[in-house]
């Protein structure tokens, strides 16, 4: 295969990506797999949760798809559409773990209207801290804020965390 096209596959590759994350998080994480993602709508106390296993569930099809490029003869394709998908988690990784949730201390500001808002809209999709009700299920695209906070209103709140200081958090 061709370099060239190996880089669009590559790119293509997390592109796609993006819609394969859209749908784990709408409907596995916040369906049968709530288990493993309810601890990341709340408090972390340590290091770890229990959600930090998606990310080796998530892992597996990209490094046997780049073993089986690189050694089982499957070919090239195979290859560049694992390394696509690691590409994602790392950008995933980037974004989501050390920019968003500050896993990794750092002191980088969103400054770019792109960053605020996927950082904006993450930030409310864990305003609402059950399985339901929630808003915003991508990484890399999401909608305006202004859309996601008529959403949470036109749902009543349902499930929003209750702000800290008050009552509720006793």
């Amino acid at each position: 295969m061709h370099w060239a096209l190996g880089i669009l596959l590559f790119l293509a590759t997390i592109v796609a990506m993006e819609g394969f994350a859209y749908v784990a998080h709408r409907w596995v994480m916040h369906g049968p797999g709530w288990f493993l993602h309810e601890s990341h709508h709340r408090p972390r106390t340590g290091n770890w949760e229990l959600n930090d296993l998606y990310a080796v569930i998530f892992a597996m099809p990209s490094i046997l798809l780049i073993l089986g490029g690189v050694q089982l003869g499957w070919g090239d394709w195979a290859t560049w559409v694992g390394a696509g998908i690691a590409g994602y988690g790392a950008i995933y990784f980037g974004f989501h773990d050390v920019i968003v949730h500050k896993r990794i201390d750092h002191r980088y500001v969103p400054r770019s209207d792109y960053m605020k808002r996927i950082v904006q809209a993450h930030r409310l999709h864990h305003v609402v801290e059950t399985k339901e009700g929630t808003v915003s299920f991508g990484f890399l695209w999401a909608p305006r804020p202004e859309v996601l906070k008529a959403e949470l209103k036109r749902r009543e709140r349902a499930g929003v965390r209750a702000p800290a200081g008050t009552a509720a958090d006793g």
